[in-house]
């Protein structure tokens, strides 16, 4: 798989084309019939409401022209299942504090219990606080190509972090 790509998972394609389908139909109606009575109002120099819906049926067209080329550009993907981390994959890591570098890697997974899943998804769907990471962030490239039990390190604004990887599925 190839990293530098775009990705979306079936999920994300099957929301996008619902959306899509959304945009294209009600919400331009609706958009259209809101400017058709704007102009109703008379002046359109300050008429604030045809001005207001204008913006809105630009910000329209441009999510609509967006979600076009995610999905004409984007490969989809499954879910992982490999033992090898990529897009889709689930990914279990666990933090090994920096200052362990004198003690052994197990003494201080030992320490630090808390596990961490994560999903990597293209970056399209990343959002970290339901645990989707992208493939191009620093943690996913960091992660991406790995195997269970790899160590992987990276570098983020407040320093180094170093993770353990748990599991992969």
């Amino acid at each position: 798989m190839d990293q530098s790509a775009d990705y979306i998972t079936e999920e994300k394609r099957k929301a996008l084309e619902i959306e899509l389908e959304d945009l294209k139909g009600p919400k331009r109606k609706e958009i259209l019939a809101s400017l058709q009575y704007a102009k109703s109002l008379g002046d359109l120099s300050e008429n604030a409401e045809y001005h207001q819906t204008r913006e809105d049926q630009g910000k329209l067209e441009e999510r609509i022209a967006k979600i076009e080329q995610i999905l004409k550009s984007s490969q989809t993907v499954r879910k992982g299942g490999g033992d090898v981390i990529e897009v889709g994959s689930i990914v279990i890591v666990q933090k090994v504090p920096t200052e362990s570098r004198g003690s052994s890697i197990a003494d201080a997974i030992g320490k630090n219990k808390e596990r961490k899943t994560y999903t990597i998804v293209g970056s399209e769907e990343a959002d970290m606080a339901h645990g989707k990471i992208s493939n191009k962030s620093p943690f996913g490239e960091a992660l991406f190509g790995k195997k269970k039990g790899a160590n992987i390190t990276f570098k983020t604004p407040s320093g180094v972090v170093n993770y353990k990887i748990i599991d992969v599925s």
